[in-house]
């Protein structure tokens, strides 16, 4: 008695997933919870488990492919069903990513008889010029399904051998022999979620007057204030603490000194908001994705700390949630972990502005007029024209600049 897999709801107007990675081959042996396969949409992916301990029996979608959503993309065979097996329990609803296929009726085991193919699926068969014995039959007895015709019509033609190489002869340029060297080139589909950052990117670019101003951080007193209070800190929270938490801290109150940097341009409007929703920009299994730090302006040091981790290692394992993933109102990309020196980033529409972090460099900087070796940062805010003004742009710089070389501005909040 097999069951059907088939695509979950993934999101809200989301109709059409690509088919991510199966963990689940055809006869592996899967307990109940078990991942099967990746589902991917243009904002997240998702797992589809398996709703009973059994066998995996069919694969009709492979990785790379399109479906829809309640598609049947697989079978499997729940453990201790077969010929003689009675009715098996009624589907609690948490088994809603699969429908129960009930046997219409049994032949005599010891009798083979050739697969009876439905009227549904001859018709299918009929119109594609496919033979019967084209089509696997996964139907109760071996029948052959309407989605058995379907997945024999939509699986493509075994592709012809291709021909060996002629082997590479050097031409001779100018008197020197070319290098030879390989020359092939691979063809990769694009993900859902990495073909939705490039249409918002190229949104962001088209539909906002962008900008980019820049200014430098000294970080030293950050970084001893942390190395004095790490251990204990960590000691206590269970996480380290890094460097975001403070830039978290004080874009906040940066955004309450500049609030256009926090508003969307929702014409005739300008919207103004009273709570931050900060954006971390991480780098996920599948792309670089931005979760969000709800009322930002209301977490401790830990908190902070806490949900970046998390978020972090569900990014990378794709396991964060929709909800997590939308309505930021500002966002905070740390482009220094990997090496980066300087950077004009994009903004996250329609939001009004985006912080770019640098990595850390010591230089030689005039204090006090002395010649010093400091850690600096350089810092960028790429923001929207149309709501911020230069003013505005370099005065929320400056307040993230003088609260990083202060960090007891952020616990007097001033």
């Amino acid at each position: 008695m097999p069951l059907e897999l088939k695509v979950p709801e993934v999101g809200e107007s989301i109709t059409e997933v690509m088919i991510g990675t199966w963990k689940k081959r055809e006869g592996d042996v899967v307990a109940i919870d078990d991942s099967i396969v990746e589902i991917e949409s243009d904002k997240a992916t998702v797992e589809l488990p398996a709703p009973r301990a059994g066998t995996i029996t069919k694969v009709l979608k492979g990785s790379g492919e399109k479906a829809l959503v309640g598609e049947v993309i697989g079978y499997m065979e729940p453990a201790g069903a077969g010929a003689g097996a009675g009715s098996p329990a009624p589907a609690s609803p948490s088994q809603s990513v699969v429908d129960v296929k009930r046997t219409e009726g049994r032949t005599d085991i010891g009798s083979v008889q050739p697969p009876r193919v439905m009227p549904a699926a001859s018709r299918v068969l009929g119109e594609a010029g496919i033979a019967a014995s084209g089509a696997t039959g996964t139907g109760p007895g071996g029948r052959v399904t309407k989605s058995d015709a379907m997945a024999a019509v939509s699986k493509p033609a075994p592709a012809a051998p291709a021909p060996r190489p002629a082997a590479i002869v050097p031409a001779k340029t100018g008197g020197t022999m070319a290098a030879g060297g390989s020359r092939e080139e691979r063809y990769v589909l694009i993900s859902p979620i990495r073909q939705r950052i490039a249409e918002r990117l190229v949104q962001a670019q088209q539909q906002a007057a962008l900008l980019t101003t820049f200014n430098e951080v000294d970080m030293s007193a950050v970084m001893a204030l942390r190395s004095k209070f790490k251990d204990v800190f960590q000691e206590r929270h269970g996480v380290k603490l890094g460097f975001m938490s403070f830039f978290v801290r004080a874009a906040v109150e940066a955004l309450r000194a500049v609030p256009q940097v926090n508003a969307e341009y929702r014409e005739p409007h300008i919207v103004y908001r009273d709570y931050c929703d900060i954006g971390i920009a991480v780098g996920g299994g599948k792309g670089l994705v931005v979760p969000v730090l709800r009322n930002a302006e209301t977490m401790s040091f830990a908190g902070i700390e806490l949900a970046i981790n998390d978020f972090a290692r569900r990014a990378a394992d794709n396991k964060l949630k929709l909800d997590e993933l939308q309505g930021g109102t500002f966002t905070i990309s740390n482009g220094g972990v990997y090496g980066s020196m300087m950077s004009t980033p994009i903004i996250n529409p329609p939001q009004s502005g985006i912080l770019g972090l640098h990595a850390i460099q010591d230089r030689p900087m005039a204090v006090n007029g002395q010649v010093v070796i400091r850690p600096m940062m350089y810092l960028a805010l790429t923001y929207d024209h149309r709501l911020v003004d230069g003013r505005e742009a370099v005065t929320f710089l400056k307040r993230i600049k003088d609260t990083i070389e202060d960090p007891s501005r952020l616990m007097l909040e001033v």
